[in-house]
């Protein structure tokens, strides 16, 4: 089969391109701005890949695609002049022409017989997803994947896998989006999963552009669980409002909580070494370079599904503390060696209120006992559409509470970032320019200062350009 995929440089889609051609078919696809690193992986694969969505690409494939796969950047939109935005789906509806959603392709084609394992939530859908898939891989069980980024474990986001010996079916583990499935289907991503193992890790709100309120994305998460069969086990965390009325909503499968001391998985220790405890039981202990409380709460969920598909708990523990964790997962750069201290530049996929202050005290933790006079300079870019509406400016200040400094690139926002950031002081810098705002941070930057870039896009390079002028001032 020939597949031609529209959006096809998104995470998702880019991991649905290389699970259809490790599957044989002959894979292409277009997008806006085909450029690395998605654009090198996918041509390795031997993709073909077209930049823009003019309707005359049809004539230039070497074959004609039995199916259009759309992904969810498609849209009806028109320009200011009239014209389609997205010529080529306005050819495909007119000519009838056969497509379908990613989901729905990969429901079909790859899920189908497979006990598929789905991590759901707000926060931490991407590291649960790999933890899960190295925790089974490091067992034995050589797990199909689709993840939202790149484990660095793996090195790559998606792969088939295979039934391992002893399992009735083959196992894939996948990053459970709530986000639009597609223009033509706007229900969640994660429905068309059929999980028999699903995970859900916390629930708030998130995505402005796509749901009017948390009401909204409590009824798709529940649409997920009704999916559950019978013999399912539904992992959820313990404490979360949201997700009790969820779960109020209807479950007809086991559920086990994930959290605190009162329930069926809980830990004890720091959030780098603990013990792992099922009810009253110690079953396993992790230690590991990861950091804050909620990578402990992954791990927690991670080891309740794994131990439904047979993995030992203490066998899984194990495998947690050689995870090495997923780019753009308070990733290390590189650093600025000044005498005996070093700078260094992290980059991290906080866009969310919640998620900039979980990983900011995570850092703040490991530095209070590693290092206790080293500083925090969060660098941040609202950029999530939720972000750029301001629904969730409110909470800001209070989530960049562990930074000793605070910059906020504004450019593109629509509401005023340093009267939002005002309680914070002298503490928050705001800065629409990125070269000026990289030139502040270099000019405040301390030896020993942790300097972490959070947002869920390239940022503009901010990495490299920080590093190479940080080299540039401290190096006499």
């Amino acid at each position: 089969m020939h597949i031609h995929i529209l959006g096809i440089c998104g995470t998702f889609m880019g991991g649905v391109a290389a699970l259809a051609r490790e599957a044989g078919h002959t894979v292409t696809g277009c997008d806006i701005g085909v450029y690395p690193p998605m654009s090198d992986q996918l041509r390795a694969l031997g993709i073909a890949l077209i930049d823009g969505f003019d309707e005359d690409q049809i004539e230039t494939l070497a074959s004609r695609p039995d199916m259009y796969v759309i992904g969810n950047v498609v849209s009806r939109a028109r320009a200011t002049d009239g014209q389609p935005t997205f010529p080529l789906m306005e050819r495909i509806l007119n000519e009838g022409l056969p497509y379908t959603s990613g989901p729905q392709w990969l429901s079909e084609h790859v899920l189908q017989g497979r006990h598929v394992l789905a991590v759901a939530g707000t926060h931490g859908k991407t590291t649960t997803s790999a933890m899960l898939t190295w925790v089974l891989q490091e067992t034995g069980c050589n797990p199909g994947f689709l993840v939202g980024g790149v484990p660095l474990n793996f090195g790559v986001s998606a792969r088939l896998g295979d039934t391992a010996p002893g399992q009735a079916r083959p196992l894939f583990v996948i990053e459970a989006d709530e986000y639009d499935t597609a223009f033509f289907d706007k229900r969640s991503k994660f429905v068309h999963y059929r999980p028999r193992t699903a995970i859900l890790n916390n629930l708030e709100f998130d995505h402005a552009d796509i749901f009017d309120d948390l009401a909204a994305i409590e009824r798709q998460f529940a649409h997920l669980v009704r999916t559950l069969p019978s013999t399912g086990l539904l992992v959820s965390e313990a404490g979360s409002d949201a997700l009790t009325r969820v779960l109020a909503q209807g479950v007809y499968c086991d559920v086990t909580l994930f959290g605190d001391t009162q329930t069926h998985w809980h830990a004890a220790g720091t959030a780098s070494q603990f013990d792992v405890l099922r009810g009253d039981d110690v079953v396993g202990h992790v230690d590991w370079t990861l950091s804050g409380a909620h990578n402990q709460r992954n791990a927690l969920a991670c080891l309740a599904a794994a131990t439904h598909v047979g993995v030992k708990p203490s066998d899984a523990c194990a495998a947690l503390s050689q995870f090495q964790n997923v780019r753009r997962r308070m990733e290390r750069k590189g650093g600025v060696a000044v005498g005996a201290e070093t700078i260094e530049v992290i980059d991290d996929f906080a866009h969310h209120p919640t998620a900039i202050e979980t990983t900011l005290a995570g850092l703040r933790g490991v530095l209070d006992r590693t290092h206790p006079t080293s500083r925090i300079l969060a660098v941040f870019e609202p950029r999530s559409n939720t972000m750029k509406t301001g629904t969730l400016k409110s909470r800001l200040a209070a989530s960049l509470q562990h930074a000793d400094l605070a910059f906020c690139y504004t450019n593109g926002l629509t509401w005023d970032a340093a009267q939002v950031l005002a309680p914070l002081g002298a503490q928050a810098i705001c800065e629409g320019d990125l070269d000026v705002l990289i030139q502040r941070v270099v000019a405040e930057a301390r030896p020993g200062d942790r300097v972490v870039c959070m947002s869920n896009g390239s940022f503009g390079g901010i990495h490299e350009k920080l590093l190479s002028e940080l080299t540039a001032r401290f190096t006499v």
